[in-house]
């Protein structure tokens, strides 16, 4: 490390650490995070924390359906496993509600109003906290446009689908390593259904109608299905019914997917040169083609460890853990999280460091969550309920049989919607 970056390092972190100097009583903390590459920088970032504050921190890195599946089972019995859990935007609202975790509140320094209103609204209640944010993201197009211009084609933003299957086929190129276009096929409520949720969106679809019965076997969610498992049954990688974020994002570091629509936070990771960005296609609905969410970082109640948690929280979602991330000689601008606040977007150096920034804000800040006349429920690509993880799991695992070519798309959904109709029955909804 040179000179300069570590007296620019100690300088970030003499400020970043400046409200949290006292040490939270040599606390330990258990932190169950995703394992997503901005979680895994914080580990290492977090160092200095445990070093100025005598806090101890025990990282549990986990896939994100199994984070999933245990964060839940713990919070929900009290478990008493984590003192810090990762949730999002899904879980946030309906277990603050619930009295599962801590409300979270701040000092003046945090400067909350620079949080962006979408994110903050999405991680609250009633206008309170409950869960900050380490990241957030939308969905959009990433291209090689190295291939695109060899190819003679072109992506716009928003652009149709059929103009994307046309893309896709153009540079599809598996004899050469590159495939098409690369999607999320893995089963899974925030894996495969992330995804797949926009584009029945953006064909008019949506999971529920205006008595909350599922309708999964519309003629929208007939399209969608038809055109994802085509779409990416001809020119995708094979295998795809086991990828998600992680093994796309290996993929297309090494070259072989010419386009990927995934969240936004991907570009931040993103090793090819040459990536070009859009906005989320659709098929004639614009409302809900891009998703919107946010990793945040919750206390479950009556966690022994609340103070020394929120405290940590309170840091690791700051604008001076930013300026860390910034400053650190392993990351810099281009790695520090991003979706989250209104000053990362206004730096010059940011801007600098990210060729994906408007592209990026754009996303986030054109994702519809509000219920609609198509879309009677909140969120994008999920339903604000309690039963939904349920819902979209059950789902999930149908949507991929049909990409694998276990079931017919018709099988898949009558399946899907014979499985979503008796939870949502049994919840009492109808």
């Amino acid at each position: 490390m040179t000179k300069l970056s570590k007296l620019t390092l100690g300088l970030s972190l003499s400020v970043a650490f400046a409200p949290f100097a006292l040490a939270q009583d040599a606390a330990e903390l258990t932190i169950a995070i995703v394992n997503n590459g901005h979680m895994i920088n914080m580990q290492k970032v977090a160092e200095a924390y445990t070093e100025k504050t005598g806090v101890k921190l025990n990282w549990v890195s986990l896939e994100e359906g199994v984070l999933r599946e245990q964060v839940t089972s713990d919070t929900a019995t009290g478990g008493g496993q984590y003192d810090i859990i990762n949730i999002g935007m899904q879980e946030a609202p309906i277990w603050g509600k619930a009295g599962w975790i801590e409300p979270l509140n701040f000092g003046p320094e945090y400067d909350i109003d620079d949080m962006l209103p979408a994110i903050r609204n999405g991680l609250s209640a009633d206008g309170q906290l409950y869960a900050a944010p380490f990241y957030g993201e939308s969905s959009m197009v990433m291209y090689r446009k190295d291939l695109t211009d060899a190819a003679g084609v072109t992506i716009a933003d928003n652009d149709s689908w059929d103009n994307i299957k046309k893309a896709a086929e153009a540079v599809h190129n598996p004899e050469g390593g590159v495939y098409g276009v690369c999607l999320r096929g893995k089963p899974g409520w925030g894996d495969n259904m992330a995804f797949v949720t926009t584009m029945v969106n953006s064909f008019g679809g949506a999971w529920f109608d205006k008595d909350m019965r599922p309708t999964l076997e519309s003629d929208q969610w007939k399209a969608a299905i038809n055109f994802y498992v085509d779409l990416l049954g001809t020119y995708g990688p094979p295998g795809s019914e086991g990828n998600s974020f992680n093994e796309i994002l290996a993929l297309y570091n090494e070259g072989k997917c010419g386009m990927w629509i995934d969240a936004t936070i991907a570009a931040s990771f993103l090793t090819v040169p040459g990536v070009a960005y859009a906005q989320s296609p659709n098929a004639g609905n614009p409302v809900g083609a891009n998703w919107l969410w946010a990793w945040a970082m919750a206390v479950p109640a009556g966690s022994p460890n609340a103070d020394a948690s929120k405290a940590f929280i309170e840091w690791a979602t700051s604008k001076d853990y930013i300026a860390a991330v910034a400053a650190h000689p392993d990351f810099g601008w281009k790695s520090v999280p991003t979706g989250t606040r209104t000053s990362t977007y206004a730096s010059p150096e940011f801007q600098a460091a990210a060729p994906f920034a408007a592209a990026e804000i754009a996303a986030i800040q054109s994702a519809a969550p509000q219920a609609t006349d198509i879309k009677p429920y909140v969120g994008v690509q999920f339903a604000a309920i309690p039963e939904f993880p349920e819902v979209g799991g059950a789902v999930a695992q149908e949507i991929a049989a049909a990409l694998s070519g276990a079931k017919t798309v018709d099988e898949a959904l009558a399946a899907a919607q014979s499985a979503a109709d008796k939870i949502m029955s049994e919840a009492g909804y109808y």
